[in-house]
């Protein structure tokens, strides 16, 4: 553009010519290569090396909801079935606030002295509201964390711990045939997943606090049923005292339960995850109920009881997830509701309604 200002006839006066417009995109910017898509046969190769990076990506296969993710996942795991199965899997549960992360870390690091290699599963619960999840506990292993021998992976409940749950055990085969040889399954807090981490571990290990009226507690069924070890942790400093007596309501309490199928009565032991005290008796425990099941046959019967629990909970979970992306059953569902809230239908007869008509069609 010329400027009537840069005439000759108007002395004194220059105006510029302006720079040209930059590019709206750096110039110096490279092209991103797509990311080459691994192959089944490239990541059942990774993880059987112990490709940490690739087992990664095959965790997050699995854990993905959509459709050519799980059959790719899938694919994966029958390749790796056949090195799975030579850990042993400890369930770790526990009231908020009960120290399982920290408790998790001072084992962890213990195991790994003795030269084993751990991954370690950790169920994270997702906010009813926002669907999110901190995803922390890795924050708060921190010895663990930057250990070369240990896997930790936390993953979200996104509201549905029967699936979380199954894709979970999933996980942990992939993390056998990767070489470790222990692995943990850290749980969401006493409640509904406890049942499911049960039905995927060969020990289940309770952890405790003294001090909170939990003792008086203690004959209660379920959560204590299930526990083949009680732990009470921060026994230390004060403290120690309040943890001796609730091990010994704890102790008592057992004692009221029949024994259970493996034959092992449940022992309950006092230590401190924060100051490491009392982590060598603790696995001394697990070692000694390994030993005993393994000798008495119940160790190979749970796991097979296990394989066949998880089979029928797939086909609940894929006859669920068909009922709900069939789009003919999504519109009824629609109708049926409307139905449902004006009173024009109970809810079992709607319910009924919409289970009939998926069947019909099948």
């Amino acid at each position: 553009m010329e400027h009537p200002e840069n005439d000759p006839r108007y002395k004194g006066l220059i105006v510029n010519k302006g720079v040209a417009r930059p590019p709206s995109v750096n110039p110096y910017l490279q092209k991103r290569t797509k990311e080459h898509e691994r192959s089944v046969a490239e990541y059942a190769e990774g993880i059987l090396s112990g490709n940490r990076v690739v087992l990664s990506q095959a965790v997050t296969l699995v854990e993905s909801s959509r459709p050519e993710h799980q059959e790719k996942a899938q694919a994966i795991i029958e390749q790796c079935l056949p090195y799975a199965g030579n850990s042993i899997r400890v369930g770790i549960t526990g009231v908020p606030g009960a120290g399982k992360s920290t408790s998790i870390d001072a084992f962890g690091m213990h195991l790994l002295r003795e030269g084993h290699k751990l991954a370690v599963l950790a169920i994270d619960p997702s906010s009813e509201r926002s669907k999110g999840s901190i995803l922390g506990d890795k924050t708060r292993m921190e010895k663990l964390s930057v250990e070369q021998d240990a896997f930790i992976r936390p993953s979200p409940s996104a509201g549905s711990l029967g699936g979380v749950a199954r894709k979970t055990r999933e996980t942990i085969v992939l993390c056998e045939a990767a070489g470790f040889d222990y692995v943990f399954v850290e749980t969401v807090g006493v409640g509904q997943s406890e049942t499911a981490v049960h039905s995927m571990v060969d020990f289940f290990l309770l952890i405790q606090l003294a001090g909170t009226g939990d003792e008086l507690q203690g004959i209660k069924r379920g959560i204590m049923e299930m526990a083949d070890g009680i732990v009470i942790n921060k026994a230390d400093g004060d403290n120690i005292e309040k943890a001796k007596m609730a091990q010994r309501h704890f102790s008592n309490a057992l004692h009221l339960f029949p024994l259970p199928d493996s034959g092992w009565l449940p022992k309950v032991l006092t230590y401190s995850g924060y100051y490491k005290l009392g982590i060598t008796e603790v696995w001394e425990m697990v070692h000694n109920y390994i030993d005993f099941v393994k000798e008495n046959g119940y160790f190979d019967r749970k796991r097979q009881q296990q394989a066949k629990y998880w089979m029928y909970e797939t086909i609940n979970e894929q006859l669920r997830n068909s009922f709900y992306r069939d789009p003919e059953i999504t519109a009824l569902l629609r109708r049926l509701e409307g139905d449902v809230l004006s009173n024009r239908k109970s809810s079992f007869i709607a319910a009924r309604e919409a289970l009939d008509k998926y069947f019909s069609r099948k």
